[in-house]
């Protein structure tokens, strides 16, 4: 009997988690279908707007079972996929994948709250405030560390990691708020950009009909 398996998220616009969970399953290989909650929904709207800890999206159905929490998600890809090599096969890159994914999934509250992702929006001049810059200067560091020491393209070599997963949601805000980047941060997000996986995500996140009003900046 063939495995049933869905990927539910949120909004492609606005939801960073469900990208990184989305982009995860694409690079793994499994195929799935996309269950998308409604924009108006009330616990996903309070989920995005920063003040619930979890709906449970993503969610991965997989035969039967359910996985939530997008780095338990990269895990158990890993698990049944270890020949899309989502994380690195040298136990020191693979350390260092997993502690990136980490502080990723963990950290940088100040750049989530003052720069929510929008992909629709386009900020020319915008204010970033000093904890967020903070944020950013910590990023662009380990995206430089990991580009000089496994050679590009993506974090980790030549085929994409969860690590570029848990980061393509940055890529994304820089780009909306147009932040100031070096020229290997900006070369990495042009890539990131330009795959296929993440042309089909935005191509679904400007075709999203409902805006969500408290997470259009204004300043």
């Amino acid at each position: 009997m063939p495995k049933h398996t869905t990927l539910t998220i949120s909004s492609k616009n606005y939801s960073s988690w469900s990208l990184r969970g989305w982009l995860m399953l694409k690079f793994s290989g499994l195929a799935f279908q996309e269950v998308q909650v409604a924009p108006d929904d009330v616990d996903n709207r309070a989920e995005l707007l920063l003040l619930s800890p979890s709906i449970l999206v993503p969610r991965l159905d997989h035969d039967g079972c359910k996985v939530w929490d997008t780095l338990a998600i990269g895990e158990y890809l890993n698990e049944h996929k270890p020949k899309a090599h989502l994380l690195p096969s040298d136990p020191v890159a693979r350390a260092y994948c997993r502690s990136i994914c980490g502080e990723m999934h963990s950290g940088f509250s100040a750049l989530r709250a003052s720069l929510p992702m929008n992909i629709k929006a386009k900020f020319e001049s915008f204010k970033v405030w000093s904890k967020a810059q903070i944020d950013i200067n910590r990023i662009l560091v380990i995206w430089q560390d990991c580009l000089k020491t496994y050679g590009g393209p993506f974090l980790f070599g030549k085929s994409p990691t969860l690590a570029d997963a848990m980061f393509a949601p940055v890529v994304t805000r820089f780009l909306t708020y147009n932040i100031d980047l070096d020229a290997a941060s900006q070369k990495y997000c042009e890539h990131i950009m330009a795959l296929p996986e993440m042309k089909e995500w935005v191509m679904g996140a400007l075709e999203e009909p409902d805006d969500i009003e408290e997470l259009e900046v204004e300043f």
